[in-house]
């Protein structure tokens, strides 16, 4: 069969199925007792084995099939779940991993995983069916005896004879599978039996083994006063028996069996209808969900289409103003009111949740503590916030290397935090949110933090900066310096990081998304890292805003509202011009002085004023006058124009003149 056409196909549901199966085994190490878990994971198994056996790669399916019996065995109750199974079976999803990155960039899938196979091989038959043998005898007595369903008048014969000093017999007896004469063969193990005591319970019915209405084993209860060999002795002296197994009847503990089971299936009945409840509402959503998969390079051409429009949009609008016909005013306006639809369509095929990222931290946190012998609670917020899909594959990379440094650097070992006070678990926390045109991740711990006298003694014998310059860097500025090539103040260098070789390549790769990042830090209380990124790289909405004889644009989302106040509502604090903005104090930014714009036009008594936002703080934006809410292609300024402070990029309007737009939130300290 000709595979290539699916092999896109294949490599994306299979990344899919990996990432389900490192999640739910992180949740059954959890919760190991919840079944529901296991069956996810063998769903998951189960369907990636069966694509990489009809793809053709082998490998990858013999590996999931041997995996897939281990989870067979635990859904069973055959293999009791303890770390060191769910240790291997987390290095099977590892290399199964391994297989798929290798088949989509172009290998063969192949991978020796021997060892690994047979590791899982010993769990399924060998030393962790031993290490539960006692779980698995003990559930195995349960569940036999509690087979019978006895009425009083026979609990009443049996528990007479325990008083009188006889003793109650379970035994269960399986034929040969060639035996031709079951019923005969019953008849001469009751006989048996008889002769040596008392038969009080059969299961099957006595009417229905004489019928031959039973497989190949059946059971009986018995009461004699003879010894347990003796009693399987007798019974094996009849042919064509195969196993015989005889234990103590309590009538005691059968009653407590029956109670517990009771109250379980009283208290799973609930459980279990809720449960498929919300199996049913979820393949329902399934089914109205229908998706088709999209080339990204496809909709990157959308996209460049869509802005070549909505720049003529603009034209068009302006030309429609300057003519004034009213025919051309209602088509512009209906082609406006269109492309606003089709645009909205397209930025949000675009957009996908920062879920896919930090799914698989989960995973890489949990094998790192174990590495570094950590422990770590690793805490995960906003994770449905959603990024242009440029934009999520290329933060992956950074945010690993920032957790591995917070692991590594950050958080102490236990024997260390417990001297200093602190709980034996450290903290990771991952934090993503929506400010204005931009989407902020947080990466904070709470470990040693960052040595301040540290950084900066460095940072003076490697000649970045001087003793001078060290006294007036604020802790932002000193904590900014070990993001620059080459620095380090680790003391020893693992593999996990500190090899001093990691930040400035971090800092790069934001920077060249148009994002940035900063780092706050109080020494023994832990750091934060703060990633900013553009929501998306294309077209936003702003308001245009004159500055003097400049436009320039600030986007929509960084918006409060705007205002005009008078010149002597504006009070000083700190030598900072600041208002009184709803009962807050806003401090206000002349974008004048800002960005150093030649002054041409006479003074007012009033500003005007747009009052941005960015997360809780605020401030206030004085400009020269308001022009309007536009749609505007966001374009870079290339790479002849890069770090202009607060300017994010340009566009072209609609007169063809460009416009420079505001980078909101650099404004805000």
């Amino acid at each position: 069969m000709e595979t290539d056409q699916y092999l896109d196909v294949f490599i994306e549901e299979s990344k899919e199925h990996l990432q389900a199966l490192n999640q739910h085994l992180l949740e059954l190490e959890k919760q190991p007792e919840d079944l529901s878990l296991v069956n996810e994971i063998f769903r998951s198994a189960h369907t990636l084995k069966g694509m990489s056996a009809t793809m053709g790669y082998q490998d990858l399916a013999n590996l999931t099939h041997q995996m897939e019996n281990v989870l067979d065995g635990i859904r069973n109750h055959q293999i009791k779940i303890n770390p060191d199974i769910l240790d291997v079976v987390f290095a099977a999803v590892d290399s199964l991993e391994e297989m798929v990155l290798d088949i989509e960039s172009g290998g063969t899938g192949k991978k020796e995983v021997s060892e690994l196979v047979r590791q899982l091989e010993t769990i399924e038959s060998g030393e962790a069916v031993l290490q539960t043998a006692a779980a698995v005898a003990e559930s195995e007595t349960i569940h036999d005896t509690s087979s019978f369903t006895l009425d009083e008048f026979e609990l009443a014969v049996l528990r007479e004879s325990e008083e009188k000093g006889y003793q109650n017999f379970y035994a269960k007896v399986t034929l040969r599978e060639d035996c031709m004469l079951k019923a005969a063969r019953v008849y001469m193990v009751f006989e048996a039996l008889e002769s040596l005591g008392e038969v009080v319970k059969s299961n099957p019915d006595v009417s229905q083994l004489e019928d031959e209405a039973f497989d190949l084993s059946f059971e009986m209860l018995f009461v004699t006063q003879q010894s347990m060999d003796l009693i399987k002795e007798k019974i094996l002296q009849v042919s064509e028996i195969d196993t015989v197994f005889i234990q103590d009847f309590f009538v005691d503990t059968y009653k407590q069996v029956q109670d517990t089971t009771a109250e379980t299936k009283e208290t799973q009945a609930p459980v279990l209808e809720e449960k498929q409840q919300e199996a049913a509402a979820e393949k329902k959503a399934q089914n109205g969900n229908k998706t088709i998969r999209v080339n990204i390079e496809r909709l990157d051409i959308l996209m460049n289409l869509f802005e070549e429009l909505v720049i003529d949009r603009g034209r068009l609008e302006q030309i429609a103003e300057e003519v004034k016909h009213p025919e051309l005013n209602e088509t512009v306006e209906r082609m406006a009111r269109i492309s606003g639809d089709l645009q909205s369509i397209v930025l949000t095929m675009r957009m996908v949740s920062i879920d896919q990222v930090f799914n698989r931290f989960p995973r890489m946190v949990r094998q790192l503590a174990k590495d570094l012998n950590k422990k770590i609670d690793l805490q995960i917020e906003g994770a449905e916030t959603e990024l242009d899909r440029t934009v999520i594959d290329e933060i992956g990379d950074p945010l690993v290397h920032l957790i591995r440094n917070s692991l590594d650097h950050g958080v102490e070992t236990p024997e260390v935090r417990r001297e200093l006070g602190k709980p034996e678990t450290g903290t990771i926390k991952l934090k993503a949110y929506h400010s204005g045109n931009h989407v902020f991740i947080n990466i904070s711990d709470d470990g040693a933090g960052i040595n301040r006298k540290k950084v900066t003694e460095k940072a003076i014998n490697n000649g970045l900066i001087t003793k001078e310059q060290a006294s007036i860097m604020t802790d932002n500025q000193v904590f900014g310096l070990i993001m620059e090539s080459g620095f380090s103040t680790a003391d020893t260098i693992s593999d996990i990081s500190g090899r001093g070789v990691g930040l400035d390549v971090v800092r790069n790769t934001i920077e060249s998304l148009g994002g940035a990042i900063s780092i706050d830090s109080v020494e023994g209380q832990g750091s934060t890292f703060s990633i900013e990124l553009p929501l998306t790289l294309s077209i936003i909405s702003v308001l245009l805003v004159e500055i003097q004889q400049e436009k320039y644009a600030v986007p929509l989302s960084s918006i409060i509202e705007t205002a005009i106040i008078s010149k002597s509502d504006v009070m000083h604090v700190h030598n900072q011009a600041v208002i009184d903005f709803r009962g807050r104090v806003v401090p206000l930014v002349s974008l004048k002085d800002v960005f150093q714009v030649p002054e041409v036009n006479e003074e007012t008594d009033h500003y005007s004023v747009v009052i941005i936002k960015k997360g809780d703080k605020s401030a206030g934006l004085i400009v020269d006058g308001f022009i309007g809410q536009q749609e505007i292609v966001l374009k870079s300024l290339g790479n002849y124009l890069t770090d202009i402070f607060a300017i994010s990029g340009a566009t072209i309007l609609g007169d063809g003149q460009v416009a420079l737009i505001i980078d909101s939130n650099a404004l805000i300290k």
